[in-house]
């Protein structure tokens, strides 16, 4: 009998992708064309109790529950990069394996990033929503060429981020729990602490991880430290920000505005009152999601199950010590 594959968002189910999953198991396509935004985790359980592989993305509940009521369940395969879904470490207890996509993504984070940071500076979406209702403002608005960016993470998006900022005449500081000469020198930028970039930085662009040293790492004695006036960006993960900290930053005026593609619950409550505010530019938690982007890492996700299935090792594998015990 063939291993079950799950797809579990329509968005995945790329035909290239599924011919390569077919080779090596069953595939259960996705029941719905709408993309996972949230489930319930005993609804989630029950679609994946019949399952060895699941193919996935970075919204689907992976719980410490979810993983041990999960009998057959072999492997995860992310179709992203960021695994903070999934608790990993019940996952290894259990021996299933979990890979994801790295080195896809960068390009297109960071020119969504960009695209923030000139859309919330230069105050582009009020503009157009001014001019579309029938007023024609010729406000004032900071530049964007010359100023300080600070990245808070100088990984593969962060040095993205980096290279189109240097097209802005940018003075770039950076923080990283790991410092990095090569790419001060490649990149022109300076390795400062986080509390001094917070101090120094113009517009500060959030590129780490989610994860329990880096939860809330942006609250309200970190804005405190930040310049008066200067903007946050963020395109990781929601979760990074104490939101409620970040509002009361952009009513009072501490902060002069905010761009951000991910919030801690997405889609956002109705009541969230970041909502309510003019100084804040929203995208959908979308900065990864170019036709190509999407195309390629569904087709690594499947690569990774069919080297996983046909007995190889996997090229990306966040929990490696699982394959100790096998």
């Amino acid at each position: 009998m063939k291993p079950k594959i799950y797809i579990t968002n329509y968005a995945f189910a790329v035909k290239e992708a599924v011919k390569i999953l077919e080779t090596v198991g069953e595939v259960i396509p996705p029941e719905s064309t709408q993309r996972v935004l949230s489930i319930p985790e005993d609804q989630f359980v029950a679609k994946l109790q019949n399952v060895d592989v699941a193919l996935a993305g970075n919204k689907e509940p992976f719980t410490a529950d979810v993983i041990k009521s999960l009998s057959k369940l072999k492997m995860i395969s992310l179709a992203s990069v960021g695994y903070d879904n999934v608790d990993v470490e019940a996952a290894t207890e259990k021996g299933i394996i979990v890979t994801n996509t790295p080195g896809i993504l960068q390009c297109a984070v960071a020119d969504m990033t960009m695209g923030l940071i000139l859309a919330v500076v230069r105050q582009i979406p009020r503009f157009d929503r001014e001019v579309r209702n029938g007023m024609w403002i010729n406000r004032i608005t900071p530049d964007v060429w010359g100023k300080t960016l600070g990245i808070v993470g100088l990984g593969e998006i962060g040095s993205e981020v980096a290279r189109r900022a240097r097209g802005f005449k940018m003075n770039i500081l950076y923080y990283d729990v790991q410092r990095k000469p090569s790419l001060e020198e490649e990149l022109n930028v300076k390795y400062v602490s986080l509390e001094e970039l917070l101090q120094e930085s113009d517009i500060v662009s959030l590129h780490v991880p989610l994860n329990n040293k880096t939860r809330g790492m942006i609250g309200k004695r970190q804005i405190a430290l930040m310049k008066n006036g200067a903007y946050l960006i963020n395109t990781a993960r929601g979760a990074l920000v104490d939101e409620k900290a970040l509002y009361e930053a952009l009513k009072n005026g501490k902060l002069a505005g905010a761009g951000l593609d991910v919030l801690e619950i997405e889609p956002p409550l109705k009541d969230n009152p970041l909502l309510k505010l003019e100084n804040v530019v929203f995208t959908p938690h979308v900065a990864s999601n170019t036709d190509k982007n999407v195309d390629k890492i569904c087709i690594r996700a499947a690569e990774n199950i069919a080297r996983f299935l046909g007995g190889k090792t996997p090229l990306y594998i966040v929990n490696p010590s699982v394959l100790k015990g096998s």
